[in-house]
């Protein structure tokens, strides 16, 4: 059975250079390069903070590294803002990424729509030219010579017809979600903090990692903590929830249900067996549902696990010195996947992206930014880590600006201009 919906007339409310549709670490590099570089820029995000993963999502740290402008400039304002320690470090006060963040859009000029969907898309026979949005004003239409698509997702490119793969490439099956959380009362000077899934911790009662595949509720199961910022305050990364599309409203629903019912679990569980958590307790709970894996686009070009196992540099690369590993969470149950190696993964030199993983194969007017460029799944399990998705929206930004003062398609952009403003 359908409605059908009377014909309406959208107003048209802004027309843009660029317009950057999510603010995560890519879209926030992408909307600000683009800024800085001369194009009028609107970003746009659906939550009520910018910032995504990094900030909404509760996340614990900046894990992996990038040679990106764009990268050093967050470190280095982070540490200028923590009130304890003003060293360069990864870790994250969420709170304070939120306002710096905001600060870099406002001086660059950025025009931010916060608590916005991108609902659909305006076409011109293959060349995607503007967006529809829903907030609560109202329904309106945004033109643009660019758009760029950082929604992680991938749902503007997706609307506008752009080829996919979702998930992993034999089944389609996709990383489990999460919700990240934080506890206080923490003995810092005693708490162990397993980082990864293959960390091992001895303790009175057990190995760790262990006794939480046996005593915590499936499919979490694994031990993973983090140092934060704040005094006695940790950050968890435990709960776990598989079988979950994210591109489906309902699937994130469920995930969402899934991993709060196992919070209390969880810290009943840090109380009994963890050195160092007997007195904490649920201090806070990410507002953003950690979603590692979606849709995979077919690009221009796409990144490969033998490209980065080689360290590939790429003559038209517009990412350099990535380097992370192949984090894989168990797409079954709790811990890593059989595919996935984090500790063992034996290349420790950066690899680069080339810029034809950025360009769809056959919609003109988008850029790709972010963990839904073009790659396979192994290869997207190392580059969705927030440094390198900083990177590829640093590039992407880049790419549009020059594309808006040249005014060509940015398929046709030339690489050595884009590295000329990323170096």
């Amino acid at each position: 059975m359908f409605y059908t919906e009377k014909e309406r007339k959208t107003e048209i409310k802004g027309n843009y250079d660029v317009i950057v549709a999510g603010s995560g670490p890519a879209g926030m590099a992408a909307a600000v390069t683009a800024a800085r570089n001369g194009a009028k820029t609107l970003l746009i995000e659906y939550c009520g903070d910018v910032g995504g993963v990094s900030t909404s999502g509760l996340m614990s740290h900046f894990t992996g590294t990038v040679n990106a402008k764009f990268y050093t400039e967050i470190l280095t304002k982070m540490a200028q803002r923590n009130p304890f320690r003003h060293n360069i470090s990864p870790t994250i006060d969420p709170e304070i990424l939120k306002n710096i963040y905001m600060e870099m859009l406002d001086e660059a000029g950025v025009d931010l729509l916060l608590y916005t969907l991108v609902c659909d898309v305006i076409m011109e026979g293959n060349r995607l030219c503007g967006v529809i949005t829903e907030n609560k004003t109202g329904r309106f239409a945004y033109t643009a010579k660019v758009i760029i698509d950082a929604t992680g997702d991938g749902d503007v490119a997706c609307k506008a017809g752009a080829e996919y793969t979702l998930g992993r490439e034999d089944d389609h099956k996709m990383q489990p979600c999460t919700i990240m959380f934080k506890v206080g009362g923490v003995d810092t000077d005693k708490a162990v903090f397993p980082p990864s899934f293959e960390t091992t911790v001895e303790t009175p009662k057990g190995e760790l990692q262990a006794l939480g595949k046996e005593k915590l509720p499936y499919p979490a199961g694994h031990v993973l903590l983090y140092p934060t910022t704040l005094p006695g305050v940790v950050t968890c990364n435990m709960t776990n929830c598989t079988e979950i599309d994210g591109t489906k409203a309902e699937d994130l629903t469920k995930a969402t249900f899934t991993c709060r019912s196992q919070l209390e679990k969880i810290v009943a569980f840090l109380r009994e067996y963890a050195p160092g958590y007997e007195n904490c307790y649920l201090l806070s709970s990410a507002s953003l549902l950690g979603v590692r894996e979606t849709r995979h686009f077919k690009g221009v070009k796409t990144l490969g696990e033998e490209d980065i196992l080689s360290a590939k540099v790429f003559e038209d690369w517009v990412v350099r010195d990535a380097h992370f590993n192949f984090d894989i969470h168990n797409i079954e149950g709790a811990g890593l996947d059989k595919n996935g190696v984090q500790h063992e993964f034996k290349q420790e030199k950066g690899y680069t992206i080339p810029y034809g993983c950025l360009v769809p194969v056959a919609i003109d007017g988008l850029l790709l930014s972010g963990r839904n460029i073009s790659g396979t799944h192994l290869a997207h399990s190392n580059f969705r880590a927030m440094p390198i998705c900083v990177g590829i929206g640093e590039a992407g930004g880049a790419a549009a600006s020059i594309a808006v003062k040249t005014g060509c398609q940015v398929r046709d952009v030339p690489v050595a201009e884009i590295q000329k403003i990323l170096l």
